[in-house]
């Protein structure tokens, strides 16, 4: 299991270098929006519970905010990215985009039933964060946190994940990023295993809207790719599939505020 000092793993949010990898997603929103997988709605569902107002903060291209649409609610989407909220803008229309980071969230005290966050607590400042969030959550509010991750029990999948530097998946210990404390309550905890399936062109493009690989110089991007492009071709779990199917684990935690 992963441990917290494992360098792989996003351990400083505020470190400069970590902050230019969390905006480099700009510089590949439509692969991003194209690529990455959305969230299951029994996930999302779980997530939000009775809330009716909910803020999508790190929303990037929509992902999440469009999950939560389709579920009936009101959302806000934040993101510090203007190239994700304009992906955004196009996939989930008519929901309010904001610009802002986690740490000192561009909305109202006592506005929002929830705060959730996909793929992007850990690239939040935590203390800060918490702070921020109680701030803008109704009393008793939720906070929810989501990770999509493939399940790296498939061989062929842990083998890509090495190639590609994988920060984080269903084996890794993510109690060293979920760390909410006061003035929430305990963390409670949902898994929901999923397949997702794609195109091998897709899952070139998964590879490529990785932060990891956005900010590789071009040697180390071409030499990725040729990497697990001959995974896929030689790989007898995958070599000649016509398509790929590539399985997830939605993992989901949240807790309330004052809970």
């Amino acid at each position: 299991m992963a441990e917290a000092s494992d360098p792989s793993l996003v351990t400083d949010p505020a470190d400069p270098a970590t902050r230019r990898s969390a905006r480099s997603f700009g510089l590949a929103a439509s692969v991003y929006q194209t690529a990455r997988p959305g969230y299951p709605a029994e996930a999302v569902a779980w997530l939000i519970g009775d809330a009716e107002r909910v803020l999508d903060l790190g929303a990037g291209t929509g992902k999440l905010t469009e999950a939560l649409v389709s579920l009936d609610r009101e959302v806000i989407a934040v993101d510090p990215v203007e190239e994700m909220l304009e992906e955004l803008e196009v996939r989930v229309p008519g929901v309010p985009r904001i610009l802002g980071v986690a740490e000192d969230i561009p909305i109202e005290d006592d506005s929002v039933d929830a705060v959730v966050a996909g793929q992007a607590w850990h690239w939040f400042e935590a203390d800060r964060a918490v702070a921020e969030i109680a701030r803008v959550l109704k009393p008793g509010g939720v906070l929810g946190l989501v990770w999509n991750s493939r399940d790296t029990r498939a061989g062929w999948l842990h083998e890509a994940g090495e190639l590609m530097h994988e920060r984080h998946d269903a084996s890794v210990t993510f109690e060293s990023y979920v760390r909410i404390g006061p003035p929430f309550g305990a963390i409670e905890e949902h898994q929901v295993e999923w397949v997702e399936t794609m195109t091998r062109a897709r899952f070139l493009d998964l590879v490529r809207s990785r932060s990891a690989f956005i900010t590789a110089g071009e040697a180390e991007q071409q030499s990725t790719i040729a990497a697990i492009e001959m995974l896929l071709a030689t790989h007898p779990d995958v070599a000649g599939a016509a398509e790929l199917a590539v399985p997830y684990v939605t993992r989901c935690f949240r807790a309330r505020l004052g809970g």
